[in-house]
């Protein structure tokens, strides 16, 4: 039963070869955009958020990343209160820092500002014990686009069930 919620190439705890952990995937990302490169930044997080992390209370959905002064942030994501915390508690959807170098956050603002871009967060997930978030470089899919990408994989999914049955029976 676990075994279908896993992505190819991740243990029973849901870690990865490279040792990663992940907390929460953006599933509507790549149905809603279309990624054309992908970075790893860090995130500069409080203790109690790392805590809920570390128990997987992570949600990407609605979320995205947005370049400000020359930094990096992640606007939108849901890191849901730590339930063990006190007065001290960090706030669920607060604009949270991402940690990239000078040269790749002037790279992305090229990118972003000339072409349209979208800075989507893909996932997040724990690498060597700290929290990193995978970004997309995305151009947003129109809904025509969408509603073919749907079709295709439809009728891959057939063709692929019709190659097994006729393997099957002779």
């Amino acid at each position: 039963m676990i075994k279908c919620l896993q992505s190819e190439g991740e243990s029973e705890r849901g870690e990865t070869e490279l040792g990663e952990k992940v907390i929460a995937v953006n599933r509507k990302a790549r149905r809603d955009y279309q990624v054309l490169e992908t970075c790893e930044a860090g995130i500069a997080l409080r203790g109690t958020e790392v805590k809920s992390l570390r128990a997987g209370r992570a949600n990407l959905k609605d979320s995205y990343a947005k370049v400000m002064n020359g930094e990096v942030f992640l606007l939108g994501a849901h890191i849901s209160e730590y339930e063990q915390g006190n007065r001290h508690n960090h706030v669920p959807k607060r604009d949270r820092k991402l940690l990239l170098h000078k040269r790749e956050i002037m790279r992305l603002n090229v990118k972003i500002s000339e072409r349209g871009l979208t800075l989507v967060p893909l996932k997040m997930y724990f690498k060597r014990g700290k929290a990193k978030v995978e970004l997309g470089l995305a151009r947003g899919r129109r809904l025509p686009g969408k509603r073919e990408e749907l079709r295709r994989r439809v009728l891959d999914r057939e063709m692929e069930k019709a190659l097994k049955s006729r393997m099957h029976s002779h």
